[in-house]
C-alpha cells in the first residue's frame, strides 16, 4: 500500500511540473512578439519622415528655373487664344495652360516649404520672364522674339507660335532631364517624367500641325 501511494504521488507531482513548464513557456512565446512588433512600429515613420522632404540644390534649381520657363509658355499660350487662326493651335494652347499653371504652384509650394526664394515676375521683363537669366534656361525665348509673336496673327502666328513652343518645350524637356538624373526630391523627379512625357507627345503634335501648314 506504501509503496502504491508513493507511486500515485509521484506521478501527481510529474504533472504539476510538466503543467507549469507549458504555462511559462506560452507567456514567453506571446510577449517576444510583442516586443518585437512594439520596436517597429516606432522606428519605421520615423524613418519616413526623416526622408520625405530630402532635397539637394539640383531640385531647387529645378523648381526656380522651370517656373519662370513655365510662366513664358503661359504667356504664349494666352496669346493664342485671340491671335491664332487654327482652332488645333488654340486647344493646345488650352491644354498647356490647363497643365502647366497646377505644376507653377506645386513648384512654388516646394521653394516655400525648404524656405526657398519663389522667382517673382520681374516688371519690365515680363516676356523673358527671368530677365538677364533667361539665357541660362534652354528654349527660352527672348524679348524680341515675344515681341514678333505678339505682333503676329492669323497663321503667321500659328506658325511662329508652333516654332517657338517647340524650342521651348524641348529646353524644358533637358532641364526635366537634368532633375532626373540629379535631382534628390521623389516628388520633383516625379514631376519631371511627367513634364518629359506630356511635353514630347506636345512636340511631336506640333510637329503634324507644322507639317500642315
Amino acid at each position: 500500500m506504501t509503496s502504491t501511494r508513493s507511486l500515485v504521488r509521484r506521478a501527481a507531482l510529474g504533472v504539476t511540473a510538466v503543467t507549469a513548464a507549458l504555462v511559462l513557456a506560452a507567456c514567453g512565446n506571446g510577449d517576444a512578439p510583442s516586443d518585437t512588433g512594439s520596436g517597429t512600429q516606432t522606428s519605421a515613420p520615423t524613418s519616413a519622415e526623416d526622408t520625405a522632404g530630402a532635397h539637394n540644390d539640383q531640385d531647387i534649381d529645378f523648381a526656380q528655373g522651370m517656373i519662370p520657363h513655365h510662366r513664358q509658355a503661359l504667356q504664349m499660350a494666352q496669346m493664342a487664344q485671340s491671335r491664332a487662326s487654327s482652332a488645333e493651335v488654340k486647344d493646345l494652347a488650352s491644354r498647356i495652360e490647363k497643365a502647366q499653371d497646377p505644376e507653377i504652384e506645386t513648384m512654388s509650394g516646394w521653394l516655400e516649404t525648404w524656405g526657398e526664394d519663389v522667382p517673382s515676375d520681374m516688371p519690365g521683363m515680363d516676356h523673358g520672364g527671368h530677365g538677364d537669366d533667361s539665357s541660362d534656361m534652354p528654349g527660352m525665348m527672348g524679348t524680341e522674339d515675344m515681341d514678333q509673336l505678339m505682333e503676329a496673327s492669323g497663321h503667321d502666328f500659328d506658325t511662329m507660335f508652333l516654332t517657338m513652343m517647340i524650342e521651348h518645350h524641348e529646353g524644358a524637356v533637358d532641364m526635366a532631364a537634368t532633375e532626373k538624373d540629379k535631382g534628390q526630391y521623389g516628388p520633383a523627379k516625379t514631376l519631371a517624367d511627367d513634364i518629359i512625357t506630356a511635353q514630347t507627345a506636345e512636340i511631336e503634335e506640333m510637329n503634324e500641325l507644322l507639317d500642315k501648314n
